[in-house]
């Protein structure tokens, strides 16, 4: 992640609450607590979400999670049985595959372009569901999307994508389960130019932030449908362990009770530490400034790393689109192009390539990790990258990933 200096000007004991100088303090955060988390700080996010989305129905709530892995754990708990299909992006979290498997659930993937999922695809697979083709399943109901920043792609949906694939979940009675960690970290368009003065795309303000960001499934959600997940993973620290759900008070009320008798609420330590940065010191107006902040962060590093693939990797076998938000930058290897192309299949080109980019010492992610539908066959070579913790010096290990492709595919060591 973006590294950051803190000097945090606060202080917590046992009897600040007594004292009144504070609503929250060690006596509240070191002891027991129920699984939606403190109400202090649960006021302060439900009161973000409405700024932020303002869901367009009555009966919204929040509850906070331990993150959004635990949340989608407990959501897939409590909507799926043995045997139940997730439809999602054809390339999608490879976590939230593995969190569903061992309780007999299945992802199948819909396909998608540099926006991400094709509306078009998910209603042909709808429409089309059989049965006895996935054993006897019943029709899929639930949709899981990383609308923004997709891990492991890096697309993000625009407003009329996710429009379209609202009105099909409108149509097919889909629940929409929204894992959103990267919202804020939708970048500016990527630039050749590397002098290029921010003030000019840039929001320079929380306001000038909020009317930039492409707005959410759940602020669209006009029926109550979407399950959206929240995390300060992405944009606080991975550490403190706490996101939160958004969903009709229906849902949050049988997710409370889940927590209750399993994760319980997020760490104390973590809600106070969290209270006092984001309520008591920055406040609402504080927390957008430093996300208007690491935006023009992460966008300055993934034009970098743009700039790098440019610059060291051969055209002729790789391509990429930007990144349009969140931390990976996804690259295609035209792996018909090998040439043992005729004898090997892509996977085992895949690892070759993969081997050979680790023996130069760099480190990325096979794009068939993160495949949805591992019934078919995998004809397609992809890697994940990421640009998010590495010095801008370390993303230069696009140069060792560039030399290991054209040693694979014996090139000259020439950007082709």
């Amino acid at each position: 992640m973006v590294s950051m200096v803190w000097t945090l000007p606060f202080r917590a004991s046992k009897s600040d609450i007594d004292q009144g100088r504070s609503i929250y303090d060690l006596s509240v955060a070191l002891n027991y607590s129920q699984g939606s988390g403190s109400a202090q700080f649960l006021r302060w996010i439900t009161e973000h979400t409405e700024i932020v989305h303002d869901p367009p129905y009555a009966d919204w709530q929040c509850t906070m999670t331990i993150g959004n892995t635990s949340a989608l754990d407990m959501a897939l708990r409590m909507f799926t049985q043995p045997g139940d299909y997730v439809l999602s992006d054809e390339y999608t979290f490879a976590t939230a595959i593995e969190t569903a498997k061992p309780m007999g659930v299945r992802f199948t993937g819909v396909k998608m372009d540099n926006e991400g999922m094709l509306p078009d695809s998910l209603r042909e697979i709808l429409e089309g569901w059989d049965p006895t083709a996935h054993g006897n399943s019943r029709k899929p109901f639930l949709l899981y999307l990383i609308p923004t920043g997709q891990n492991p792609t890096g697309a993000t949906q625009g407003l009329e994508r996710r429009r379209d694939i609202y009105r099909i979940a409108q149509e097919h009675d889909l629940v929409i389960i929204e894992d959103d960690p990267y919202y804020f970290l939708q970048m500016n368009p990527f630039s050749s130019a590397k002098e290029e003065d921010p003030t000019t795309t840039s929001p320079q303000t929380p306001a000038d932030l909020l009317k930039k960001i492409v707005p959410s499934y759940l602020s669209i959600d006009t029926d109550g449908r979407v399950l959206r997940m929240d995390s300060f993973s992405k944009v606080v620290s991975p550490g403190v362990r706490l996101g939160w759900l958004t969903a009709p008070q229906q849902v949050i009320e049988q997710y409370k009770n889940h927590a209750d008798v399993s994760t319980q609420g997020p760490g104390g330590l973590s809600q106070l530490a969290l209270f006092k940065l984001l309520d008591e010191h920055w406040g609402h107006g504080g927390y957008l400034g430093w996300l208007t902040h690491i935006r023009q962060e992460y966008t300055n590093r993934r034009d970098f790393m743009i700039r790098a693939c440019e610059r060291y990797l051969p055209k002729t076998i790789t391509s990429w689109e930007p990144a349009q938000a969140g931390m990976f930058q996804w690259l295609a290897v035209d792996w018909r192009k090998h040439p043992d192309a005729k004898t090997k299949s892509a996977l085992q080109i895949e690892e070759e390539i993969w081997l050979k980019i680790i023996s130069n010492g760099a480190l990325v992610a096979c794009g068939s990790w993160f495949r949805a539908s591992t019934e078919s066959t995998c004809d397609e070579v992809f890697y994940r990258t990421t640009f998010a913790a590495a010095s801008l010096e370390q993303i230069e290990a696009v140069m060792r990933l560039g030399e290991a492709v054209k040693a694979c595919f014996h090139l000259s060591n020439t950007v082709e």
